[in-house]
């Protein structure tokens, strides 16, 4: 199928959709971690959680380039409004607006509306005393936004190409952010295998981080095995956050964009589509340990940050540098 649609408007609405899921997924990251940090009962141990929400979130590198120390008050600030974070929910709002208002001819009226009401109630936030009940209702908003922007998306937009490039983007990166929050998740495991804690609620927060715990509670008994929810959230056909859920839904959308034909220039991406399908289904999570869980997550992500690149050049998109 030939793509009646000019590159920079693909392009446009290919990452307004990554980034208004970007944006949520951290909000509901954050949201989390500072309910948890009020019930903790070690204040020291739910200190050292915000090392793992700096790797879920952004870069540790980047924050620590700006930072001598890991301040709490400090990083809700970088991941929250900081222009110098790039994947700062601010960030990640005002580019999913601007990407919106360079399409508005092409996205449904009400979309450009609530994208741009909160842009509007952003500037007054900013304003506001940084108080952590203002935090949580930011992060609230933020999510509220997102699920009404996609909620206006599914009931108002033709699945025409547009929607199909918008598809694409979302489902990419909530793959990859899923695989993320996994990965960090394995890695506090198995550092503290030998300590006497209980990990459980290292597994609950994963599911609360990914908004999976009702779907997975209805599913399993109340044992919070590693080995089930790990499988739960990469290789469960029908929970819409599963890696594998989200990667069936992205090679869906891209046979859709080339109309169930592979042409010249899609067959090494639908090679790498069906290449990581393959390595998710043929692996048994439940066998597995924590290095090679580790292992697998790691290379997942890298097999995401080169199929983004490879859709990118398929269809010409520009992969800007705050994405990578």
């Amino acid at each position: 199928m030939v793509i009646n649609m000019l590159s920079r408007v693909a392009d446009s609405l290919y990452w307004m959709s990554r980034n208004i899921e970007r944006a949520e997924n951290n909000a509901r990251v954050l949201s989390v971690q500072l309910i948890h940090m009020l019930e903790a009962q070690n204040q020291e141990a739910a200190d050292r959680d915000w090392e793992e929400i700096v790797e879920v979130c952004a870069s540790a590198k980047d924050y620590y380039n700006l930072y001598d120390r890991l301040d709490r008050e400090t990083l809700i600030q970088y991941l929250t409004i900081s222009p110098f974070n790039v994947n700062s929910l601010m960030n990640s709002m005002n580019y999913a607006r601007e990407n919106a208002r360079s399409t508005r001819d092409i996205l449904p009226e009400e979309l450009w509306e609530v994208l741009n009401a909160f842009h509007l109630d952003q500037k007054d936030w900013q304003e506001l005393p940084n108080t952590r009940q203002h935090t949580q209702d930011y992060l609230a908003q933020v999510i509220k936004t997102s699920m009404t922007s996609q909620g206006v998306i599914e009931s108002s937009m033709s699945r025409g190409t547009p929607y199909t490039f918008i598809k694409v983007g979302k489902w990419l990166e909530r793959a990859e952010k899923t695989a993320r929050i996994l990965n960090v998740t394995c890695e506090k495991n198995r550092k503290e295998a030998d300590i006497p804690t209980d990990h459980y609620y290292y597994w609950l927060t994963a599911l609360q981080f990914l908004n999976g715990y009702d779907a997975y509670i209805k599913e399993h008994p109340p044992t919070m095995e590693s080995k089930h929810v790990l499988s739960f959230l990469i290789k469960e056909r029908t929970f819409p956050r599963s890696i594998r859920y989200c990667m069936d839904h992205v090679l869906e959308a891209v046979d859709k964009l080339e109309g169930g034909k592979i042409s010249h220039y899609s067959e090494d991406l639908f090679q790498m589509l069906e290449l990581i399908q393959e390595e998710i289904t043929s692996t048994n999570i439940e066998e597995m340990d924590m290095n090679e869980l580790m292992s697998f997550l790691d290379h997942f992500q890298d097999r995401c940050m080169t199929l983004s690149r490879m859709f990118s050049q398929t269809y010409y998109l520009i992969e800007p540098v705050h994405a990578k």
